[in-house]
């Protein structure tokens, strides 16, 4: 028997529509029609070829490598979201290329998900030949004259309408309002289109016919329409199929997957243009001589080839080609051929569509090849126009929102100007508060005078209260470096809050415990205490608490030494041996810590919990302290810079709700736009305010978001984080019980990067102030100073250190600023202002 081919089908032409003499015996005729089906039995194996090889293809045409040339295009079509049930309004929608020769004109009124659904107005018109296959302005002209010609029968103004434009052809989008035509497909072969942007020649010739005034806002392929027009009710929809008279996919990708896009947050509807798609080792097995006639046959031989084994242009006449074949084997109608058999186009697609179950094979092979996607396949009410109109108006909520957003957010995009004058306010307020004037800033003696110089040796206690978590630490001093055994203990609630005596005594028990698990039970070491609360030192060992911060009330403490409140409890405890030294500032504590490693730290800064700073000062600038010659450390107790008022210009509505619903209003203003206490609370409220607005979580009002410190600053560092995909912040979110879609996750994300971002500046333009200060108290054309810093906001947020560096570079640009980040915490510089304080003593018992 001779092989079915090329050569074979034209030998036999001849014979096509008379019958053949000795027809097959009828079980020849069932193996000559087995034999032809055969070729289009496509095995698991083969699916799973073409499966594998369609998929490296698409992520190879993502990452934007040309060579070898992709399989497909990947085209990005701008569009970033989809529906989330909100979406209103009138919007006109021109389809061309969606069904073959005609085009489509739409009005689409949208009533959100709740609303009265209303079916669109449409008019099909049919596109002459002769305009398919012509110039290129007689097409679009054509489409403007039907724009005109369907809105004349509609009760509507001719001003501002919004239309979106159906394209369904490969095109290369650069914006969601600009397309340029790879090539044509589906039978158009207009001239002078190719290579240039569809949108531009339509608004041409809707200028051209100068009837109305139509905005075209979003250019939309088919498929991308198809996918926004799904009915919400059924789910989000992230995939759109279309197999009519062409065939293409499109899906919701993360936009980082995308190279030529260039970002790292969001996502993107990207158009496979699959139809493309001919990998000959993949599709080589499955490609019928059927196959190969057809493409010979087609306007564009060699392309488009997996669309040729799918599309509805090309599947009746691929049944055409094999009734034919059969019929000339002598297999069918007596081995007759009619004059219609014989005729290209003349089996059409919903004569096909008749004869077999297309959706129940395509769910088979989808659950056959992805087995863990519960894939639900919900066919397009018409034909994607709707969906069209949904991506104008997504379009349209998306720029609504987007505004709304940014000028919630815009007071906390601090300007140049903006820092430089808390910059100049920070140093008058740190010259007044020295000068013992009133002053937001305290600028408190500390009673350190000097930094370690690495001749500081011993064993040393050191405790370190200044939040939730209170340690207690044995540092040993050697000559072989630091040793620092510590140990963490919680201070409950009902504790910090609760009388000073009840806090105190927990302290001591803590030590207690501490000392019988290291074998100290009986020893008198020399205890340097940090801590992290507003104090006026009268001496290194005397404390005069000024007010607590940070969640802490514990009464009768205010106003009282708690050096001799610490003693007090060590006295009722009895029995237990303890040498207070020191109190120590964290701050201070910081700074120590880093200055024993380099002793150009002259600065300490915390951002954590709470936030503060010290520096070394000239001792002749202390009026509190006498003596002209050497230096004092100052802690600033920065956190109420601004408690005057002078911070008003930068404070937000959302500073003063979080500040009005804290333990201390009016206090602590600068803490409050900066540390870790706070900053997840002014995100809280403005999600509230946005919710309010429409802009996230559908306007609905979510309960857990009112709940007070539901969310943690902790969650800024981790949203914020460089390496987190979009959908991992959205678990975050979901995890506080928010129910949120991506846009609303991107917009979180702005929300956190806007107040990290402020809190990072207003805090590098406190240090640009100290260290400024200092280079003009040494006289010094440059100073070269380091920065000791510790706190969990610096140290964890992915972003915050950097901004604070770059903040302070920018306002001190003859300061050499570098950063050291406290290794083991400020308990091991209350050990070693200890440990200099004995130093120092014994030098001067010398």
């Amino acid at each position: 028997m001779d092989p079915i081919g090329p050569r074979g089908l034209q030998q036999r032409e001849g014979a096509l529509g008379c019958p053949q003499e000795g027809l097959p015996s009828p079980s020849e005729s069932s193996e000559l029609v087995q034999e032809c089906l055969q070729q289009f039995k496509v095995t698991e194996a083969q699916l799973r070829q073409i499966q594998a090889s369609l998929l490296g293809s698409m992520e190879q045409a993502l990452s934007g490598k040309a060579s070898p040339a992709p399989a497909v295009r990947m085209l990005p079509t701008y569009v970033g979201s989809i529906p989330h049930g909100t979406e209103q309004g009138d919007f006109l929608v021109l389809e061309l290329g969606a069904s073959g020769a005609s085009l489509r004109v739409l009005w689409v009124t949208l009533m959100g998900v709740e609303g009265h659904k209303t079916e669109p107005r449409s008019q099909e018109f049919v596109i002459p030949q002769e305009v398919m296959l012509g110039p290129g302005q007689q097409l679009f002209d054509f489409a403007a004259r039907c724009l005109s010609e369907f809105l004349d029968a509609l009760p509507v103004g001719k001003q501002g309408l919004q239309l979106g434009f159906s394209f369904s052809f490969p095109c290369h989008q650069t914006g969601l309002d600009k397309s340029t035509l790879i090539s044509w497909t589906k039978g158009f072969k207009c001239s002078g289109v190719e290579g240039q942007d569809v949108v531009q020649l339509l608004r041409d010739a809707i200028q051209r016919q100068g009837t109305y005034s139509i905005d075209v806002v979003a250019v939309v392929n088919d498929t991308v329409g198809t996918m926004m027009g799904c009915d919400l009710g059924v789910g989000p929809c992230e995939v759109g199929l279309v197999v009519d008279t062409g065939t293409n996919a499109c899906y919701m990708e993360e936009a980082r997957h995308v190279a030529v896009l260039g970002e790292d947050r969001g996502r993107v509807c990207i158009s496979v243009e699959w139809g493309s798609f001919s990998d000959d080792e993949a599709l080589g097995p499955v490609w019928t001589i059927f196959d190969r006639t057809l493409d010979q046959e087609s306007l564009n031989p060699g392309a488009q080839r997996f669309e040729k084994m799918i599309g509805g242009l090309y599947l009746g006449e691929l049944v055409r080609l094999a009734l034919a074949d059969l019929a000339q084997r002598g297999v069918l109608f007596g081995g007759s051929t009619s004059p219609v058999l014989l005729s290209p186009g003349s089996i059409l697609l919903e004569h096909v569509a008749e004869m077999e179950k297309f959706l129940a094979i395509l769910q088979e092979t989808v659950m056959l090849l992805a087995p863990e996607c519960d894939v639900s396949f919900i066919p397009s009410v018409d034909g994607g126009g709707q969906g069209v109109a949904m991506v104008t108006a997504v379009a349209a909520r998306l720029a609504a929102h987007r505004r709304l957003l940014e000028e919630t957010l815009a007071p906390f995009w601090l300007t140049r100007e903006q820092l430089v004058a808390l910059q100049r306010q920070m140093r008058e307020a740190m010259a007044k508060g020295l000068q013992g004037k009133p002053s937001s800033l305290r600028m408190l003696p500390t009673y350190v005078r000097a930094i370690p110089d690495g001749s500081e040796r011993g064993d040393f206690l050191a405790l370190d209260l200044g939040g939730t978590n209170f340690r207690v630490l044995l540092v040993r001093l050697a000559s072989g470096g630091v040793q620092i055994t510590n140990q963490i203990y919680s201070i409950p609630e009902y504790v910090a809050q609760g009388s000073g005596e009840q806090l105190f005594d927990h302290i001591v028990d803590c030590i207690v415990d501490f000392q019988q698990k290291q074998g100290l039970s009986g020893h008198s070491l020399p205890l340097g205490f940090t801590f992290s609360f507003p104090c006026r030192q009268l001496g290194l060992d005397q404390g005069i608490l000024l007010n607590w911060t940070k969640g802490f009330s514990a009464s009768d403490c205010e106003g009282q030494d708690v050096v001799y409140l610490l003693r007090e409890a060590i006295k009722r405890r009895q029995a237990v041996k303890l040498n207070v030294v020191a109190i120590v500032n964290d701050t201070v504590g910081t700074m120590m810590s880093c200055g024993y490693e380099n002793p150009h730290c002259e600065v300490g800064l915390i951002v954590g919990t709470g936030t503060n700073a010290c520096y070394m000062e000239e001792l002749r600038n202390v009026a509190s302290v006498p003596g002209d010659s050497g230096h004092m450390c100052i802690n600033m107790e920065w956190g109420a810079f601004g408690d005057d008022g002078s911070l008003g210009m930068l404070s937000t509505y959302f500073d003063e709700r979080v500040d009005q619903a804290s333990i201390n209003p009016g206090r602590q203003r600068f803490e409050k736009m900066i540390s870790g206490m706070y900053l997840g609370e002014i995100v809280r409220h403005i999600l509230l305010h946005l919710t309010s607005r429409g802009v996230l979580f559908r306007g609905q009002q979510i309960q857990c978001l009112q709940t007070r410190d539901i969310f943690k600053t902790k969650f800024l560092s981790q949203i914020e984080s460089d390496s987190l995909a979009l959908r991992q912040v959205r678990a975050i979110l979901e995890d506080l019980g928010l129910p949120l879609t991506s846009d609303d996750a991107l917009m979180v994300l702005e929300v956190c990067q806007a107040v990290s971002r402020r809190a990072a500046q207003l805090c590098g333009a406190g240090v640009a102030a100290v260290v400024e200060k200092i280079r003009e108290n040494r006289g010094l054309e440059k100073l070269t100073v380091s920065v000791g810093v510790d706190g969990t906001l610096y140290k964890l947020h992915p972003h915050f250190s950097r901004l604070v560096e770059e903040t302070v570079q920018e306002l001190a640009p003859c300061c050499e600023v570098t950063f050291l980040q406290s290794k083991d915490g400020s308990g091991k510089g209350a050990a070693l202002v200890t440990a200099v304080a004995c130093r120092l003593a014994q030098m001067t018992r010398v």
